[in-house]
């Protein structure tokens, strides 16, 4: 295809001169001018060189409408896959679309779902509490008639021409029954301070972290813990205990200890402890915490 369409835009004629004699000769034949061989020849030559020229000229037509038609089949080509591609992507974009609207749909199900029960517990709860209400309403108005009794005096009315039996009206109930009253409070009483004083007094604690220094690196450590433990009292209890290195090869003792706080001090563990001056140097208090 390249090289008809070089052939139809060639534009440079070689030999012209000869091919004008050519013709020439060949339109004096046709005149009825009498014609040598050579003309003769030059005629024919000119008659093949016409049909080249025409067979070129329907080959190049041929080519241009083939060039043509190739173009047109490749846009209709791209117009359809533009097409398809656009249809495609309507698709995707509306099957994407349609499984949003699902979702949401299943989400507004389930919100829908959870205020329901939110409003059946609430109606739960608004029940029970007109049942407790109801119940405590009652109740509450025994204890106020209760407590107002023995406090209240009799009142007594007279009433002009009646008998001596009828002289004193007790409105609020007789002696005797603020005198029951008056046992039933007594005794309740009674019962609360004995509940109470039933009840463990709160013993305030403490924990106390003692580090307790030897005098060099020589110094028996083991006999040292074995003598702060030998201190015994009563509120004291002695816990774990580990060995800490402080330089040069020196380790201090640092023991844990829970105390009561009204029977046992800092000052009188200390005492205590620096008594053994064969093996303690210093002690100090590392961590003091209330229990």
């Amino acid at each position: 295809m390249s090289g008809l369409q070089g052939l139809a835009q060639e534009n440079i004629w070689f030999d012209k001169s000869r091919y004008d004699e050519a013709e020439r000769h060949f339109y004096e034949g046709m005149n009825g001018i009498p014609q040598t061989p050579q003309e003769r020849d030059a005629s024919a030559i000119l008659q093949d060189i016409a049909k080249a020229r025409q067979n070129i000229q329907q080959s190049l037509a041929g080519a241009k409408t083939a060039l043509q038609g190739s173009k047109r089949h490749a846009r209709t080509q791209k117009q359809r896959e533009r097409k398809t591609s656009q249809n495609a992507s309507k698709s995707e974009d509306q099957s994407e679309l349609v499984s949003r609207l699902k979702s949401l749909e299943l989400d507004n199900k389930n919100l829908h779902k959870v205020v329901d029960d939110l409003r059946a517990v609430l109606s739960k709860l608004e029940s029970r509490m007109a049942v407790l209400e109801k119940s405590q309403a009652p109740a509450s108005k025994t204890v106020t008639v209760t407590k107002a009794a023995p406090v209240q005096k009799p009142k007594v009315e007279e009433h002009n021409g009646a008998d001596d039996d009828d002289d004193d009206i007790d409105l609020f109930g007789s002696d005797e029954e603020d005198e029951e009253a008056e046992r039933i409070k007594a005794e309740r009483v009674k019962e609360y301070a004995q509940r109470k004083s039933k009840k463990p007094a709160l013993i305030a604690k403490s924990s106390i972290l003692l580090d307790v220094k030897p005098w060099d690196d020589e110094t028996d450590m083991s006999k040292l813990e074995e003598c702060v433990r030998s201190i015994q009292m009563d509120g004291l209890l002695w816990g774990a205990s580990k060995l800490v290195p402080v330089g040069y090869g020196i380790k201090k003792l640092q023991i844990n200890c829970v105390v009561e706080d009204d029977k046992v001090g800092t000052d009188i563990l200390e005492e205590e402890i620096t008594k053994f001056e064969d093996y303690v140097q210093s002690v100090d208090i590392a961590a003091f915490n209330k229990i």
